[in-house]
């Protein structure tokens, strides 16, 4: 029980709503998360040495900024197995795309050492830790498609019929602190009643977004001419639905050369809890 081996997933917002500024400076939200089963992969090793160390594609952030690192050091006082960890991540989500690649790394690290090292705390104990380190880190502790209110860590799981989703990353890192404190971002989006529907939504940082990316207008002009389009969190990432893959495929051979992308499928219980699941019960 030394070696394990998770994907860390991506989500899209399927939209996001903000419904105002509170006395703190955090925003109330509505949101509703899907996880894809594509993401980025962290492998765990245990080692002998009391460390947290970091390989493979790391390049630009120290380790005491890494999420990972972080989201390793948070657990360290509940371990009981005294041991130090390699963590190997291997990228393949955009950083900066709002596809959660950084969150979702955390996460899974708080997954993983809480199994490798165990810690023995329950989901929501993990969630809370997680929120720490980031306001969508209990999404992926959650694992489930959800609807996140409040700054986000109010999570209802929701129902919603898996898609295929071509997610497009134009190449602009967009800044999610300046979205957010630019005076032109709506803040003052009702919060939905039930019942509602999807036409009913949309992202409140869009046009914003657009205006002050003019390579994510772009984006969404493009795959509009395809299927429904949308921007994902505070973007750069945009994404268009589909009801099957080969439709996606065709699509993503078409985009840009200047972009990048991914066709992958949403998914009601996350990758992560799948793989941590079927190695469990290896181990028994």
């Amino acid at each position: 029980m030394n070696k394990l081996t998770l994907t860390a997933p991506a989500k899209l917002n399927l939209f996001l709503h903000i419904n105002g500024r509170r006395d703190d400076g955090y925003h109330e939200l509505e949101s509703l998360f899907t996880l894809l089963d594509f993401g980025d992969e962290l492998t765990f090793q245990l080692i002998e040495a009391d460390t947290v160390n970091i390989t493979g594609d790391v390049d630009g952030i120290s380790k005491e900024d890494n999420l990972i690192f972080k989201a390793a050091m948070s657990l360290m006082a509940y371990r009981t197995v005294k041991k130090g960890v390699t963590v190997h991540l291997t990228k393949h989500l955009p950083m900066g795309g709002g596809v959660g690649g950084g969150s979702s790394d955390a996460a899974t690290t708080l997954l993983a050492l809480n199994t490798l090292w165990n810690c023995q705390l329950s989901l929501a104990e993990l969630a809370n830790i997680g929120l720490q380190l980031g306001a969508d880190v209990p999404v992926f502790i959650n694992g489930k498609t959800a609807l996140a209110q409040g700054v986000g860590e109010e999570l209802t799981t929701f129902e919603q019929a898996n898609k295929w989703y071509l997610v497009i990353a134009p190449g602009v890192h967009v800044s999610t602190a300046k979205i957010f404190t630019d005076p032109a971002l709506p803040r003052n989006t009702p919060k939905l009643k039930s019942p509602w529907s999807m036409t009913e939504t949309r992202n409140d940082c869009e046009e914003l977004v657009k205006k002050l990316y003019p390579e994510v207008e772009k984006t969404l002009t493009w795959l509009l001419k395809y299927a429904p389009s949308r921007m994902t969190g505070t973007g750069s990432c945009c994404f268009a639905t589909f009801d099957d893959e080969q439709t996606a495929q065709r699509v993503l051979q078409d985009i840009p050369s200047s972009w990048q992308g991914f066709v992958a499928k949403s998914a009601s219980e996350s990758i992560t809890h799948k793989q941590l699941a079927t190695w469990l019960n290896k181990e028994k």
